[in-house]
């Protein structure tokens, strides 16, 4: 399996999946079309799919122009999300198997960004990854815009209950402030001072983090109830984050 992020916008990350075998690939989350046909033009693979993980303009801005230069005839999204995901053919709930010529896709629900939000786990027998659009971010989950703090929470905990070695794969490029964030709830909390220090020095992707980081770094993850989880991420939402 072969995983390409593909900036586009300010900061969201679509994704190009590619099953190496069969040379059969997917498109998570094209917010614009543009970066991801660059992408393409030298890739060498046969796009069949776009993988929605929930229904933002931000995640499925690109659908439509894919749609048409591609001929692309599967687009997935949640089944609540019919009439909300554009040129949306295929409509997935919890559970749901499916394969990317030899890597195998499962389907998680997890509500709390947008009721309608999913996971894509994808594995093959040397790696799994998992798509987790804009609920769970490295360091971070996303703002609470239809779901509740109780669905979050939920929503959370299914995603720390993968394996600890799967590479997690967001939808923003949120890590830096995220971190920030994580600092300043746990200030003792020697994975988040690592991960800063870190990324200091670097620029560029900061995806994948992986199930295992995110259990010792990411501040939703590590809330011990609701009400926990609630409160931090009203605290986030007003956070300022130091300017750079």
């Amino acid at each position: 399996m072969s995983i390409t992020p593909i900036p586009c916008l300010t900061d969201n990350y679509a994704y190009l999946v590619v099953c190496d075998a069969t040379k059969r690939a997917a498109i998570v989350d094209p917010s614009e079309a543009q970066p991801v046909l660059a992408v393409l033009g030298h890739a060498g693979v046969k796009l069949e799919a776009i993988w929605n993980t929930h229904h933002h303009w931000d995640h499925v801005g690109g659908n439509e122009e894919l749609v048409a230069k591609l001929g692309i005839a599967d687009v997935c999204g949640h089944v609540s999300d019919r009439g909300r995901i554009a040129a949306q053919t295929r409509f997935l709930e919890e559970g749901d198997h499916f394969t990317l010529g030899e890597l195998d896709v499962r389907i998680l629900h997890i509500p709390g960004h947008t009721t309608g939000a999913i996971a894509y786990v994808v594995g093959s027998a040397k790696t799994s990854a998992v798509f987790t659009g804009d609920t769970l971010f490295v360091a971070g989950c996303g703002r609470l815009f239809e779901g509740t703090p109780a669905m979050m929470f939920d929503s959370l905990r299914k995603l720390a209950a993968l394996e600890d070695a799967t590479e997690v794969y967001c939808g923003h490029e949120y890590t830096r402030s995220n971190l920030e964030f994580a600092a300043h709830v746990e200030p003792e909390n020697e994975d988040v001072r690592a991960w800063v220090t870190r990324l200091a020095s670097s620029s560029g992707p900061t995806v994948p983090s992986r199930i295992g980081d995110e259990k010792r770094i990411n501040p939703f993850v590590r809330a011990s109830d609701v009400a926990e989880l609630a409160a931090r991420r009203s605290a986030k939402d007003s956070f300022t984050p130091r300017r750079r």
